[in-house]
């Protein structure tokens, strides 16, 4: 049986992934939290193995010990606010994590690594966190001349419900008084469901020969923040209130930016449509327009309630 790592194994994707792939792979689960370790293993069924992966000793020791054919890497600090405030903290993990990944994996002809990266990366980019990410694109893209690791990254955007996103800390207030607070009531975003991103994860996976070098993304629908809190409120109740935003947010996200554009074509696959953009060479059908949360297509109300209801049944987040 084929082995997978998945680097950041304790968050929310990383533990639907554990979910999704234990029945066909031996699936390890690498975090530095070893209290959510416990929880983690407890929950899927899988090994859990400290890792941290910003020391390239702990890398190594759990590539050692796990001996991947597939690492996944979703470990990263992942949220604006807390990269703006700590921004040691995320160049540690996201761009030094990141660049130990590659080099262990390199080092040790791991076959395949898909890293896991976000629409914050693509330009204009607005705070330290896209930055971040957009090396972690860049370094992985450029990685294959340097062995046999074949890599590949994913990029979409808000995973409704994943830790520390804005429809947790949404129901935290909620259940707490009922009074709902926003920093950006007329921003738009991406929203992605965690089965949606598992699949975007597992279709880069397969289509990995073709990948190689590149970046896979997936045509997605948005919502402006207030329309998904004029659907809680009137299906739940509560309130809302606007209160000052956040360094580093901005109005809308970029699947594809303008300078992607000519790197970028469309892949289709069952009827449904990818994005796949190439840095290392110009594409023959480049893409004619960007991808934003301003044109993108609009999840409609029973959409944003199906989200909202995901999170507010379920206790297990």
């Amino acid at each position: 049986m084929k082995r997978i790592l998945i680097t950041g194994g304790t968050g929310y994707l990383g533990r639907n992934l554990a979910l999704f792939y234990k029945k066909k792979y031996k699936v390890f689960l690498g975090a530095r939290n070893n209290k959510q370790n416990f929880l983690v293993k407890n929950l899927t069924n899988c090994e859990a193995v400290p890792l941290d992966v910003s020391n390239i000793n702990s890398v190594n020791d759990c590539l050692n010990y796990t001996k991947p054919d597939i690492v996944i890497h979703a470990a990263a600090t992942k949220f604006v606010d807390l990269s703006e405030k700590f921004p040691f903290e995320c160049i540690d993990t996201n761009i030094l994590g990141s660049t130990n990944v590659a080099r262990a994996c390199l080092n040790k002809k791991i076959p395949t690594v898909i890293g896991i990266s976000t629409d914050k990366a693509s330009p204009p980019i607005k705070n330290i966190y896209g930055l971040s990410k957009s090396l972690m694109e860049r370094l992985f893209c450029s990685s294959n001349p340097y062995g046999k690791t074949k890599f590949v990254c994913v990029r979409y955007g808000n995973v409704a419900w994943s830790t520390g996103s804005v429809l947790p800390i949404w129901k935290q207030m909620f259940n707490k008084n009922k009074m709902i607070l926003t920093t950006g009531p007329n921003m738009r975003r991406f929203f992605f469901s965690v089965d949606e991103a598992v699949s975007l994860v597992d279709q880069a996976l397969k289509l990995k020969n073709e990948l190689n070098g590149k970046i896979l993304s997936a045509e997605m629908k948005s919502a402006k923040m207030i329309e998904i809190l004029k659907v809680w409120i009137k299906k739940f109740g509560g309130k809302h209130k606007v209160i000052k935003g956040r360094k580093g947010d901005r109005l809308d996200e970029y699947l594809i930016g303008e300078d992607e554009l000519k790197y970028t074509q469309t892949l289709n696959i069952k009827n449904k449509k990818y994005f796949v953009i190439d840095f290392n060479q110009m594409s023959k059908k480049p893409l004619k327009n960007i991808v934003s949360s301003q044109n993108a297509k609009r999840l409609s109300q029973s959409e944003i309630e199906k989200i909202i209801r995901f999170g507010i049944n379920n206790n297990d987040l």
